[in-house]
């Protein structure tokens, strides 16, 4: 049955409306906030800024700007690698005797993943063993909260918003046949869960895959082209790079593009 070129009209009418609102909806996504607080235990590693890079992908973490203010998470927090570059604000609590008086706060970035123990017990030295949501962080970062001599220290913690200088950065690596892009210095949720590349000429838009922490891969030729990033936080914001890396790149450089707030 036809339907009259009227209720066409407005069927129409309303699809466009429903999508226009959605397009406006997805553009004014309010800015990421700070989370509830939650209880977690904290334990301290040491190493230099070398070492805290780690699962993420992060090749120097003070040259990077995260400094040593850095934390590996367990399984359930770490989430895959997904939980790269997200931030936290961490209290140690209920350990008057180890706990620094005042119980500050203290602002990490996550780079690590600690890995479980399954030789241990969960409450005996399996800390990050899950279910467990435990933080191992940078000893120069930890000692701002707890004494050394405490090991581990119930903590609370919450999710906020990652504040960084300057835009995204994208590092490009690898060779014409086999890209890989470490994604860092991001703002906002701190985590990256997609990324998409696409040329001035023959490349178009192209889904790179994760392939470990923060770094993406593609095999799509992306040499003698100038690049535009996507990059999709996990609260669901966007941040289009348009042409931020110019057709002469070389591998091993670093681009700097937009950021999220």
């Amino acid at each position: 049955m036809a339907f009259p070129r009227k209720a066409v009209s407005i069927i129409l009418l309303c699809f466009t409306f429903m999508l226009s609102h959605h397009l406006t909806y997805a553009r004014r996504r309010p800015n990421f906030k700070p989370g509830p607080w939650k209880r977690a235990h904290a334990t301290f590693y040491e190493g230099d800024s070398r070492s805290f890079g780690g699962a993420c992908g992060y090749d120097d973490v003070s040259a990077q700007g995260y400094g040593m203010e850095t934390a590996a998470l367990s399984s359930t927090l770490f989430n895959n690698g997904q939980s790269c570059g997200a931030c936290y604000e961490i209290k140690c609590t209920d350990s008057p005797q180890w706990c620094k008086r005042g119980q500050p706060s203290l602002f990490v970035t996550a780079t690590n993943h600690c890995p479980p123990n399954f030789n241990l017990p969960n409450d005996n030295g399996g800390w990050c063993n899950p279910p467990r949501e435990h933080f191992d962080i940078a000893y120069p970062a930890f000692s701002h909260i707890a004494e050394y001599k405490a090991g581990i220290v119930p903590v609370e913690y919450r999710r906020v918003p990652c504040r960084k200088k300057g835009g995204i950065r994208f590092t490009i690596t690898g060779n014409p046949y086999f890209n890989l892009v470490s994604v860092w210095n991001v703002g906002g949720t701190g985590e990256v869960v997609s990324v998409l590349v696409k040329g001035d000429d023959k490349l178009k838009w192209t889904e790179l895959k994760r392939n470990w922490g923060q770094k993406w891969e593609t095999d799509q030729r992306l040499i003698g082209e100038s690049l535009t990033f996507r990059v999709r936080a996990s609260d669901g914001r966007y941040s289009t790079s348009w042409h931020v890396v110019p057709k002469n790149w070389q591998f091993g450089q670093t681009f700097e593009g937009k950021n999220f707030m």
